[in-house]
C-alpha cells in the first residue's frame, strides 16, 4: 500500500514537473457565433519573462508576433485589420470569425526556452434557424387537452398538454444541437438552440383554448338558429302553397260558372229609344250562340 501510494506521488509530481517546463497544457474550447469576435486570452497572471510572444493557427501563421523589448506588435497579413492584440495582458481578440477560422490557437513565449502557454480550439458556427410550433387538430373542447408538434432542422417533437397541467418536457439533441418542447404556465414553448444562439416559438395555450371554447359555443348557437329558422320557413312556406292551391281551384270553378251562365241564360235589355215623336223599342235576345235568322226571330 505505502508502495503504491509513493508510486502514485512520484507520477504526480513528474507530470507537474513536466507541465511547469513544457508549458503544456489542455485545448480549451471555445464556440463562437459566424460573424461575431472572440478574445482569447493566456489564462495566466504569471508570465515568466520572455523575448517574443506569439499567437498562432493551426498552419503554423503568426497572427501576431509580440518583441517583449521594443514593445512592437507584428500582425500577420491575412488577419489584417480583423485582430487586436492586448500587449498588457497579451490576450488576441479575433474579429469578424468566420467558419474557415474554425482551428487550434496556440499563445507560446520564446525566451531561455520555448513555452506554449495556452491552446484554444475555436469553432465557428452558424445561428439556429427558428423553430415551428404548430397545434395538431385533434384537441378535445370538454378539457383543453392539445397536441403539439415542435421542428427544427434537424428534429421534431410531439406532444400533449392540458391547459393548467404542464406535461413533462421533452427534448432531443444532437451533437451541439438541441430542440426542447415544454410549457410554462400559460404558453407552450418550442426551444431550438446550439452552442451559440438561441430561437424559439409559443403559442398562448390559454388563449387557444379560450377561442375553441367561443368558437364551440357559437357553432352550437349558430346551428340552434339555423334550425329554427329552417322550421319558421317551411311552415310558412306551406301555408303560401297551401293558400295558391286554393285559389288557383276557386278561380277554375268561378269560370266555368260563368261559361254556362253565358250559354245558357236568356237575357233581356229593354231600350227605349225616343226619335222624334216615336219611340223604338229594341229588344236584345242573346241566348245561346245567335244565326242570322235565329236574331230575327227574336
Amino acid at each position: 500500500m505505502f508502495v503504491t501510494m509513493a508510486v502514485d506521488h512520484l507520477l504526480t509530481s513528474f507530470i507537474l514537473l513536466l507541465i511547469s517546463n513544457t508549458g503544456f497544457s489542455a485545448e480549451i474550447s471555445v464556440f463562437v457565433q459566424t460573424g461575431d469576435s472572440v478574445q482569447l486570452d493566456i489564462q495566466t497572471h504569471e508570465l515568466l519573462e520572455f523575448d517574443v510572444l506569439s499567437w498562432t493557427n493551426d498552419k503554423s501563421e503568426n497572427i501576431v508576433r509580440f518583441i517583449h523589448a521594443s514593445k512592437t506588435e507584428k500582425p500577420h497579413p491575412s488577419y489584417k485589420d480583423r485582430v487586436d492584440f492586448n500587449d498588457e495582458n497579451f490576450s488576441l481578440t479575433l474579429k469578424n470569425m468566420q467558419k474557415t477560422d474554425s482551428g487550434l490557437y496556440t499563445a507560446r513565449t520564446i525566451g531561455e526556452s520555448e513555452k506554449i502557454i495556452v491552446t484554444y480550439r475555436v469553432s465557428v458556427i452558424d445561428a439556429v434557424e427558428a423553430p415551428v410550433l404548430t397545434v395538431k387538430s385533434n384537441w378535445s373542447s370538454d378539457s383543453c387537452l392539445i397536441s403539439f408538434t415542435c421542428r427544427s432542422h434537424e428534429f421534431t417533437l410531439s406532444s400533449a398538454f392540458k391547459y393548467g397541467s404542464c406535461s413533462p418536457e421533452e427534448v432531443t439533441s444532437h451533437e451541439i444541437y438541441t430542440l426542447i418542447l415544454y410549457c410554462s404556465e400559460e404558453s407552450i414553448i418550442c426551444n431550438h438552440s446550439n452552442t451559440v444562439s438561441w430561437k424559439e416559438d409559443r403559442i398562448n395555450i390559454k388563449r387557444l383554448c379560450e377561442d375553441n371554447e367561443r368558437f364551440s359555443i357559437e357553432t352550437h348557437h349558430g346551428l340552434s338558429m339555423f334550425g329554427l329558422m329552417f322550421i319558421v320557413f317551411g311552415v310558412v312556406g306551406v301555408i303560401v302553397f297551401s293558400g295558391l292551391v286554393l285559389y288557383c281551384c276557386c278561380k277554375n270553378n268561378k269560370g266555368v260558372k260563368q261559361s254556362d251562365d253565358t250559354d245558357y241564360d236568356d237575357v233581356e235589355t229593354l231600350t227605349q229609344k225616343m226619335t222624334g215623336d216615336t219611340w223604338t223599342t229594341i229588344i236584345y235576345c242573346t241566348v245561346g250562340h245567335q244565326t242570322p235568322s235565329s236574331a230575327h226571330d227574336c
